[in-house]
């Protein structure tokens, strides 16, 4: 170790610094590479089947989110022909949106698509500021921060470590006076006061007609854009209908979705069409991806899926089709999950969700409060009503293994795991149960973890620890492969992880 007198004192206490940062990491064990490994923390999740090796009596649902309060509304004129394509964040202690505000294009001679800003304490009631930023109609009192070139800003903060301050928030438009066929990139010090990142479009690969998607994924430590994109092999799912799309080829192809990537936020991949196994081919117009942070492993999609072959409400003059909000998951950004074909959000009772691009959900999921995650959804496009709406959701509550009353039993996977105490995120009915066993690798159980050791679990709750009769602490079994087998009673769980 270096001494006073070896080194100065500034030396010395960025020696001590480094040392104390040093001793406080907590260092994974190591695993064989072809081994399951559950890492203590890491929220596991039951969108995919990744982890299940066999369901008795169980299944997966597809859990829908519950409708709640107008988020935004339009109303100023700079909103007056509606309110779209928000990007919501939690950064510090508020929440901050960016939306497309839509005007007559004849006000302030511009295309009419422009982005603007709101901010909320509690995700719930959202306000307008005035930033005084940003002239409209001969007047800068207005909560613009973006006018051209380009629109429908996808924004974000960077995550990634080597971002420059005046460049920590970012955005990528697509270009108003070339529609469809180019996208740009913005950055700002603090998401209000943007410009150009530079003077070429970042993606020049048409069509880019819909809210293109990018982000910084700490995973994976890259830049990444979900765009549109067309889709023309594999047969029609339903309601659909096979259209040649003006500046878009093959010919008959349907609306899908893109993947590149880059690690400056200028040069990029080439865009290429994520995988969604043998799913049916869908019209998927928007996609509103994002890194689950709750469970980062997961990516998850809500793309809207438009059915163009059926018919609208009756009188609607814009065109043919219908739309919903489907889920897709992702544990690589590449390869997508589509197992659930129900609708995630349905277009409901309301009747200006029953026409063609009605319904749209917006990127970003926050969490409200410790029960209780927030999503959004623009309704009523092209129609007077239009607004966002924010829904609800438990935490982790996009799908869960259920059991009916009678009973079942899911069985998982080997896999090794680091931790001490294992977690549920769970709801029973007033009769219902969970239990756990831990089993070795070929299905025994273990001793003292066995289905008998485990007293019945039962209520409802998000972080619930598991108890065994001699207690909570699995240290003994970290870094051995196991099994888990869950006994449920009219019960839904929703996830697990190992503390």
């Amino acid at each position: 170790m270096l001494t006073m007198n070896q080194c100065s004192v500034q030396q010395f206490f960025a020696f001590l610094k480094t040392a104390i940062v040093y001793a406080c990491v907590v260092v994974e064990p190591s695993f064989a590479s072809d081994q399951i490994v559950l890492y203590t923390g890491k929220r596991q999740l039951f969108v995919d089947g990744h982890l299940i090796a066999d369901m008795n009596g169980v299944r997966r649902v597809l859990h829908q989110p519950q409708m709640r309060e107008t988020a935004i509304r339009p109303e100023h004129p700079w909103e007056s022909m509606g309110v779209s394509s928000m990007c919501v964040i939690k950064d510090g202690g508020i929440y901050r949106a960016w939306y497309r505000a839509d005007v007559d294009p004849a006000k302030g001679g511009f295309m009419g698509r422009i982005t603007a800003y709101a901010e909320s304490t509690d995700g719930v009631v959202w306000t307008k500021p005035n930033l005084g930023l940003i002239e409209f109609d001969g007047n800068s009192e207005n909560n613009l921060v973006w006018i051209e070139p380009g629109s429908t800003l996808s924004v974000f903060k960077d995550g990634n470590p080597a971002a420059r301050p005046d460049e920590l928030y970012k955005a990528i438009a697509r270009v108003h006076e070339i529609e469809r066929s180019q996208l740009i990139a913005l950055v700002s010090p603090d998401g209000l006061r943007w410009k150009l990142a530079a003077k070429n479009p970042v993606l020049s690969e048409p069509p880019f007609d819909t809210h293109n998607i990018a982000f910084w994924d700490p995973v994976t430590s890259e830049y990444v854009v979900y765009a549109r994109g067309v889709q023309s092999e594999g047969p029609l799912g339903r309601g659909m209908t096979s259209r040649f799309y003006e500046r878009q080829q093959p010919p008959g192809g349907v609306r899908a979705v893109r993947r590149a990537t880059s690690k400056d936020f200028q040069t990029w991949s080439e865009l290429k069409l994520i995988d969604t196994g043998a799913a049916p081919r869908e019209e998927f117009y928007t996609n509103s991806t994002i890194r689950y942070e709750r469970a980062p492993d997961y990516m998850l999609m809500f793309p809207s899926r438009f059915a163009s072959a059926r018919e609208p409400k009756p009188g609607w003059e814009h065109g043919k089709g219908v739309n919903d909000i489907a889920l897709l998951s992702s544990r690589d950004g590449v390869h997508w999950d589509r197992t659930f074909m129900e609708a995630f959000i349905r277009p409901g009772l309301d009747q200006g969700n029953w026409h063609e691009r009605s319904l749209y959900m917006e990127r970003g999921i926050i969490q409200t409060s410790p029960t209780e995650l927030s999503l959004y959804c623009m309704q009523n496009w092209r129609l007077p009503s239009n607004h966002i709406r924010r829904y609800t959701l438990r935490p982790e509550g996009f799908v869960s293994v259920q059991a009916p009353y009678e009973g079942g039993e899911l069985v998982t996977k080997p896999f090794v795991f680091s931790g001490a105490m294992l977690e549920l995120n769970y709801s029973t009915s007033a009769v219902g149960s969970i239990q756990v066993e831990i089993q070795d690798a070929t299905g025994r159980p273990l001793p003292g973890f066995s289905l008998a050791d485990c007293p019945e679990i039962y209520g409802d709750h998000i972080e619930h620890i598991v108890k065994w009769k001699h207690g909570t602490n699995l240290a003994t079994l970290a870094g051995r492969q196991v099994r888990l087998r869950f006994v449920m009673h009219d019960a839904d769980l929703f996830a697990f992880r190992f503390r």
